[in-house]
């Protein structure tokens, strides 16, 4: 970028108008209530690659269980993947687990104050580092996730690298004058509410398809006013696959059965699924089009990363040679202790939809 898109001027305007917008207009949400470090670190973890609103009741139960960053550090692996459950990427939750130990073990149990510092522990990158720095301790670390990329690529009117541009001119900013840009624009008196401003505009005002462009605070700043050139996204793929629901009820507790993923595995190593139907496979569809009485007990849509599953339940006797013979870890689980345990987030979802599995609430 041989010259920047704001002077000084336009620079303390766009930070007015961001600002004075964002005070009037922004979500009231739990972790915008708190100073606490820790339940902020928490937030920004939650809230990569996962909506606003399916973060909501994890983030108030997982506080609840964990209020501090002692008490995450001591607790097992098992009990931190369980709280997370149904959150997906759950390297997340283990890198926050091992963050905590760190925390405890090298900071005293108090998180560092500083981006700088706070990279130096496990799975804080440069996003979090200076989201928890600005918005926790006011540091002027300009955050540049997603939707912020998104508004200063259309604020410098920038196509996205790899973009396709028909023949128009349209500069594309690297991920390095990206940050440079970010770093420009942020107010360094309110270094944690401005970060939060253009993350919010870009979530609710500059969206990726049909932004909202006459509702935009910093419209007049703006060089592209629409959409802006976006490179090609791989397209997601389809799969189907079938699961065995095997229930039976022993010295008066209701018991599932559940398969343990290997430690080894690529994905959700070590969580608790139930057992894949792989004897004789049958896709989703030729099992919903079998007879009235081998029909699934559900079927339902699942997505994980870039694959859309097509998923189907069968229920099958507890006492049964119709499951596939497999090293991996089978046990009866007590109905009540599935709120305990590591589910994936398909498992915990069908538990959920079929009610042998209930959440805890969330705390008022």
């Amino acid at each position: 970028m041989t010259k920047r898109p704001f002077n000084s001027n336009q620079v303390c305007e766009f930070r007015a108008n961001l600002l004075a917008w964002f005070d009037l207009h922004k979500r009231d949400l739990p972790w915008r209530r708190t100073r606490d470090p820790y339940a902020i670190w928490v937030s920004e973890i939650m809230l990569q690659q996962t909506r606003v609103a399916a973060v909501l009741d994890h983030y108030a139960n997982w506080l609840q269980k964990f209020p501090t960053i002692k008490s995450l550090a001591a607790a097992s692996e098992d009990e931190v993947l369980a709280a997370w459950s149904g959150l997906g990427y759950y390297r997340r939750a283990r890198f926050l687990h091992k963050g905590a130990k760190a925390v405890v073990a090298e900071h005293n149990g108090k998180l560092p104050k500083t981006a700088a510092e706070l990279r130096t522990l496990p799975g804080i990158g440069v996003y979090t580092s200076a989201a928890i720095a600005s918005i926790a301790f006011g540091e002027a670390a300009a955050v540049v996730d997603g939707n912020v990329e998104r508004v200063l690529l259309r604020q410098a009117g920038s196509a996205e690298i790899g973009a396709a541009t028909n023949g128009k001119t349209h500069t594309a900013l690297n991920a390095a004058e990206i940050q440079k840009l970010a770093t420009q624009l942020i107010d360094p008196e309110r270094a944690g509410d401005f970060n939060q401003a253009i993350m919010e505009l870009g979530a609710t005002i500059c969206l990726p398809r049909n932004p909202l462009c006459l509702h935009c605070p910093v419209q007049h700043s703006c060089r592209t006013r629409g959409e802006h050139p976006t490179a090609t996204r791989k397209p997601s793929v389809t799969a189907e696959i079938a699961y065995a629901l095997l229930q039976r009820r022993r010295r008066g507790t209701d018991e599932v059965l559940l398969q343990q993923r290997a430690a080894t595995a690529t994905v959700m190593p070590g969580m608790w699924e139930l057992p894949p139907l792989t004897q004789n496979p049958r896709s989703a569809t030729e099992i919903s089009a079998a007879t009235d009485k081998d029909k699934p007990l559900l079927i339902l849509r699942h997505a994980i990363m870039q694959t859309n599953y097509r998923v189907a339940v069968m229920r099958l006797p507890a006492k049964t040679s119709s499951l596939s013979k497999t090293t991996a870890i089978q046990s009866w689980i007590n109905r009540a202790d599935l709120a305990s345990l590591p589910l994936t987030g398909l498992a915990r979802k069908i538990l959920l939809r079929l009610e042998i599995h209930r959440p805890p609430r969330a705390p008022r």
